[in-house]
């Protein structure tokens, strides 16, 4: 009998690193036992792996490790011993991932998906109080996972919310983010987080304003947001309470006299025209120009003016949105983690995001202000229009030979119009004689996909929409 002891309830590689050696060395799953260090000791010491050097080497499907590193994240006790038993069987069989009635298949799916489902939970459930005050702001949130997804979990909460000192709780994980590093330790306990804060009364006041009864679907709401999790919103207390109420406001709207219908029109944005304006001798003359643009009211609360940043005579222009937090801060486009996202996919598109121009459609961060965070907003039509003369006195001195827009505000830039990404991503459009144009998602809409399958499907898509503008470019430069 040989028993195996990992680091862990979530040492993957420990496991993986076993199960290989047993495997090679023909050892049967019915003569291993799996624990993990500081369980109940068991009868026998652990085993000494045996060398493996001489073994036979093997392989296996990517599915099934895909699966093994979300399952070992489940509490089931006997998903170390499922997995090797799994393992074992693909060496005989190794397409038997492919077998949708296999047992034991069947099994270790549903724990990756259970795992996958309570890490959305913690994504759609985990409230952030506000602790302290001054330097020692700190936002801290009290969370209790079914299974072990701390570490898995935690990194969207650092995109999500890059710009702030944030402190996950629960019993088994701690995770702490400083706005740099994300480090973990010891679980703690619900005495440990702030119980409120003043900015709950403010949401729930939004959460009944936005609670419609006539729509309200009691046992699709309960299983999306199961009552284990109501403890730890501050929107809870009104949940039963609207609830209960909800079929006599329902009567009322419905006894309530309609209004009378308004006329349908069609309405048509008129195409943006920039005014005549003298031509700049330079990149940095026109950027001192927009400094002190007051053409929509976005000056007020920005901190200042972001302008684009490249070559004077860039062949690839990249059109964002508007800039964020960090870019209304440090006065650059695209430095944020956007543009860390960005800045990851031109190198594995190819593209040296030196020898590009980036800029934004709207050179104002706008806003909306929740306390000391800074909440995105996005930019009106009115607005878009405003700002649009500097992107074309840009693309005027630039004179890319290609323009990529980075969402739908950049496309209606970009276009002047309206323009709906998915049904003009991947094809060229003439923006004039010399110049064309391709549309795409912004890289901020890959940060807020909560699921991991989705945002490495979503990235791939955008990587390969830069792919696209190389190649087009190269095509252009050929000709």
């Amino acid at each position: 009998m040989h028993t195996i002891v990992l680091d862990s309830e979530t040492d993957f590689d420990g496991w993986r690193a076993a199960a290989r050696t047993l495997a090679q060395n023909g050892v049967p799953p019915q003569d291993i036992v799996w624990t993990v260090a500081g369980r109940a000791p068991e009868l026998f010491a652990p085993t000494e792996l045996p060398s493996c050097e001489n073994a036979p080497a093997f392989t296996v499907q990517a599915a099934f490790i895909e699966i093994a590193r979300m399952a070992i994240l489940h509490r089931d006790p006997e998903r170390f011993a499922l997995l090797y038993r799994l393992l074992w069987r693909l060496r005989a069989d190794p397409v038997i991932m492919n077998n949708p009635v296999d047992a034991d298949v069947i099994r270790a799916r549903t724990l990756a998906r259970e795992v996958r489902r309570d890490e959305h939970k913690m994504h759609a459930f985990v409230r952030f109080r506000e602790f302290g005050s001054g330097d020692a702001t700190r936002f801290v949130a009290w969370f209790e996972p079914t299974h072990h997804i701390v570490e898995l979990a935690t990194p969207f909460f650092a995109r999500r919310f890059a710009s702030m000192a944030w402190s996950i709780l629960t019993p088994e994980r701690c995770a702490h983010w400083d706005g740099h590093a994300l480090t973990f330790t010891a679980g703690a306990t619900r005495a440990d987080a702030p119980s409120d804060d003043p900015l709950e009364e403010t949401w729930r006041t939004y959460y009944a304003s936005i609670f419609n009864p006539a729509r309200l679907k009691v046992k699709a709401m309960r299983t999306e947001m199961p009552k284990k999790y109501w403890r730890n919103l501050p929107e809870a207390s009104m949940i039963d309470p609207l609830i209960a109420a909800a079929a006599r406001t329902t009567q009322v709207m419905i006894a309530r006299e309609a209004p009378a219908p308004r006329l349908a029109r069609q309405r048509k944005d008129a195409p943006m025209t920039a005014p005549a304006l003298h031509k700049p001798d330079s990149l940095a003359a026109l950027r001192a120009e927009a400094a002190h643009c007051r053409a929509c009211p976005l000056w007020k609360d920005a901190t200042q003016t972001v302008f684009g940043e490249g070559p004077e005579h860039a062949s690839l222009m990249l059109v964002g949105e508007q800039p964020g937090d960090k870019e209304d801060l440090a006065g650059k486009p695209f430095v944020g983690p956007a543009g860390m996202m960005l800045d990851r996919a031109l190198v594995d598109a190819g593209i040296e995001r030196n020898k590009v121009y980036v800029t934004n459609a709207v050179k104002h961060f706008k806003f909306v202000p929740r306390g000391k965070i800074r909440l995105h907003q996005k930019p009106s039509t009115p607005e878009i229009r405003a700002c649009r003369p500097w992107y074309e006195r840009e693309l005027a001195l630039i004179q890319p030979a290609l323009v990529m827009a980075m969402g739908a505000t950049a496309a209606q830039s970009v276009l002047g119009k309206i323009t709906p990404i998915g049904k003009n991503r991947g094809r060229v459009i003439d923006l004039d004689d010399a110049t064309k144009a391709l549309v795409t998602v912004h890289p901020s809409y890959l940060l807020r996909l909560p699921d991991e399958d989705a945002r490495a499907r979503e990235y791939a898509a955008f990587v390969k929409d830069l792919q696209l503008a190389a190649s087009v470019l190269r095509k252009l430069k050929a000709a």
